[in-house]
């Protein structure tokens, strides 16, 4: 595995202005669910880093689940178009408010599909929260009520979002080099 320098094109979002945002997440997601039975349901892998600093910033008491989806194939760094449950919610989402956290939110495809199912499950409310949203590649609406990042279409990767599984560790957000990104086999 190469260094992630060698694949770094530049840093979008530095760790300070990620941290910042967290906190103003945190700070309107505690304000608009005072009083309420808040579920925090995380979409894995790529939420997990978002999940842990956004869930210390909210200050109202709320549990956390989650949700493994996949919609790529074996190594491919495209969506397939087919969305497949790989770990369900532990837990019934009835009568409850539940908060999607969502590392990216890209065409919609995968978003659309879980909100379609959590919906069937008749929770008291349902929203999304996407640290980073790619709105110029939107193919399928959805609702995003929090949006740390709007970000262009570029590759990206850190703070959860991998290259071929690797560099989730990192604590911005950086675009992959082009030239990287167009390789089928790397890094």
């Amino acid at each position: 595995m190469i260094a992630y320098q060698e694949i770094l094109a530049e840093v979008l979002v530095s760790e300070e202005q990620l941290q910042a945002r967290v906190r103003e997440l945190g700070a309107q997601i505690s304000q608009d669910y005072a009083g309420l039975d808040l579920l925090l349901l995380c979409i894995l892998r790529g939420g997990v880093m978002f999940l842990t600093d956004l869930m210390r910033r909210i200050t109202v008491p709320h549990a956390i689940d989650f949700m493994a989806i996949s919609s790529y194939g074996v190594g491919a760094r495209q969506s397939s178009g087919n969305v497949r449950i790989n770990l369900d919610v532990n837990q019934s989402i009835e009568g409850r408010h539940v908060l999607v956290v969502e590392d990216i939110v890209d065409t919609g495809h995968t978003i659309a599909a879980v909100l379609d199912l959590l919906n069937a499950r008749r929770p008291a409310s349902l929203k999304v929260c996407a640290l980073l949203d790619k709105s110029s590649r939107r193919e399928t609406p959805v609702p995003i009520h929090y949006i740390g990042f709007d970000i262009p279409n570029q590759y990206v990767f850190g703070y959860g979002l991998d290259v071929d599984e690797y560099y989730r560790n990192l604590p911005f957000i950086g675009i992959v080099k082009p030239e990287v990104y167009l390789k089928p086999d790397s890094p």
